[in-house]
């Protein structure tokens, strides 16, 4: 992680008035998020926030970072870990402050174990839905083989990380009768300064009218939930978060469903589509810019 070296005459001064006036002291080190914390701000108060979503096919792999902390919500599919770890090399980043997999489907779960081995990542976050799969227990075995152990989400749990403020917001229902593996979806908010950005995994009907009846407000970005899938409970979901930008995860072999994008449209959001390209989000916490990544 790319921190920023302390400075060390502040620090020699106060050694030499100790010793001066024949005192000794401990002094704390700071922990990675309080350093982060110190980090510039923009007018607005917030630290300028990037927000990538990779173009990984029909699967979700998204990094929010400033310079002071990342955040990597999925992983994409069985071999697209490399990719991931190519593009956080790219940026400098070496460490994952929290590493959150919304559910454990493949195409979220299935570059996880290649991420846990090549990058320090120092939380893990999970869904309460395990699945009997390769991809899972590839992930497993990673965790362990990290000294990690992961933290399943069943209660809401908020954190903050230089200056961005994050929501995780876990399924109300340990078992879902349709589709329980989508529908254990955690959603993800963050918030830097004015703007508001939600990551709504895989879930369907029953996730996002649940989330609704717990979570009103509105988002500036929206993830699309479940790749773009036409759902009963879209336009009312979209109604309510009316987002002003909206990403698509999906491909050419799998594309978003004309009747979702004109849902998203029609509530006023302009819609990007990881199929076309990376797209990538720049913050500062009072104006939002969203575009494809060359």
């Amino acid at each position: 992680m790319r921190y920023h070296i302390r400075r060390l005459l502040g620090g020699l001064l106060a050694a030499a008035i100790l010793l001066l006036c024949g005192c000794s002291a401990v002094t704390a080190q700071p922990s990675a998020a309080s350093a982060a914390s110190a980090s510039p701000a923009s007018a607005s108060g917030a630290t300028d926030l990037k927000v990538y979503c990779f173009s990984a096919g029909k699967a979700d792999a998204i990094l929010l970072y400033t310079d002071e902390s990342a955040v990597l919500i999925d992983t994409g599919n069985s071999g697209f870990g490399k990719e991931i770890c190519a593009y956080l090399e790219e940026q400098g980043i070496s460490t994952l402050d929290y590493l959150i997999l919304t559910h454990f489907d493949k195409d979220h779960v299935g570059g996880a174990a290649k991420v846990l081995k090549s990058v320090t990542v120092k939380n893990v976050l999970q869904s309460d839905c395990p699945k009997d799969s390769s991809e899972y227990e590839k992930y497993l075995a990673a965790l362990d083989g990290a000294g990690l152990t992961a933290a399943t989400v069943r209660d809401t749990l908020t954190f903050t990380l230089d200056g961005i403020g994050y929501t995780v917001d876990p399924p109300a229902q340990t078992d879902y009768a349709v589709d329980a593996s989508n529908n254990s979806s955690l959603i993800v908010s963050a918030t830097c300064g004015e703007k508001r950005f939600l990551f709504a995994g895989d879930a369907e009907d029953a996730r996002l009218q649940e989330y609704l009846a717990e979570n009103p407000g509105t988002c500036d970005f929206l993830k699309v939930p479940y790749h773009g899938h036409d759902q009963s409970s879209l336009a009312s979901f979209l109604a309510a978060v009316q987002p002003a930008y909206a990403v698509i995860t999906s491909s050419d072999d799998e594309p978003e469903d004309a009747a979702a994008v004109k849902k998203l449209q029609d509530a006023g959001a302009e819609v990007y589509l990881t199929r076309t390209a990376p797209v990538l989000a720049e913050c500062d916490g009072e104006t939002l810019t969203v575009q494809y990544a060359q």
